[in-house]
């Protein structure tokens, strides 16, 4: 996830998120770029698409949250994006991204379904399927970050949906993965 502020929990909440792991070698690829644009936050958060951004939500809803999961996994075939060029949210937020030029729709259609159930919540900008390759960096490293990768492309297989909890100390920890089903015509 990378959004810079987290919700800070007490003992009876957690913050999660939802995202979509970028496979390799394609992520390898991404978090080196990364890396050499002087982003620290490469070490900690691999590519990936965030389908539920940082969520407080109470530690009782686990196992419901857990379920809806599941349930929206087993209803989701797998499904290929093609990255393409990079993109920037500057100046209203430090970022700059590689974009999604086909698959985008599947990903919005994926995040509205998560925003259910346990997981109903609206969202404080219109939602966006990127993959974060600098944030919070100079304008320097920011402009090198989207003249690097403006020529990028590649084509990538998603086959799951991850499910993180950041911790008190400040990272991400994947607490499960969940699968999308292969064959929805099977019963």
């Amino acid at each position: 996830m990378s959004m810079p502020v987290v919700p800070r929990p007490d003992d009876d909440l957690v913050t999660i998120g939802v995202v979509i792991d970028i496979p390799q070698p394609h992520s390898d690829f991404l978090r080196q770029c990364r890396a050499d644009f002087g982003d620290p936050l490469a070490a900690v958060i691999p590519p990936h698409i965030t389908l539920l951004p940082p969520t407080l939500v109470p530690q009782a809803d686990d196992q419901a949250i857990e379920d809806h999961l599941r349930a929206v996994a087993a209803v989701t075939a797998p499904f290929s994006i093609t990255l393409a060029g990079t993109g920037s949210f500057r100046p209203v937020t430090p970022v700059v991204f590689v974009k999604l030029e086909d698959g985008a729709e599947h990903c919005a259609d994926l995040q509205r379904l998560l925003r259910t159930g346990p997981l109903k919540r609206t969202l404080p900008f219109d939602y966006h399927p990127h993959i974060t390759v600098a944030h919070h960096l100079d304008d320097t490293a920011m402009d090198r970050a989207e003249a690097a990768l403006a020529d990028y492309r590649s084509t990538v297989g998603l086959t799951g949906l991850n499910f993180y909890e950041h911790g008190r100390d400040g990272v991400w920890q994947l607490r499960r993965r969940f699968a999308f089903r292969a064959d929805l015509t099977s019963d």
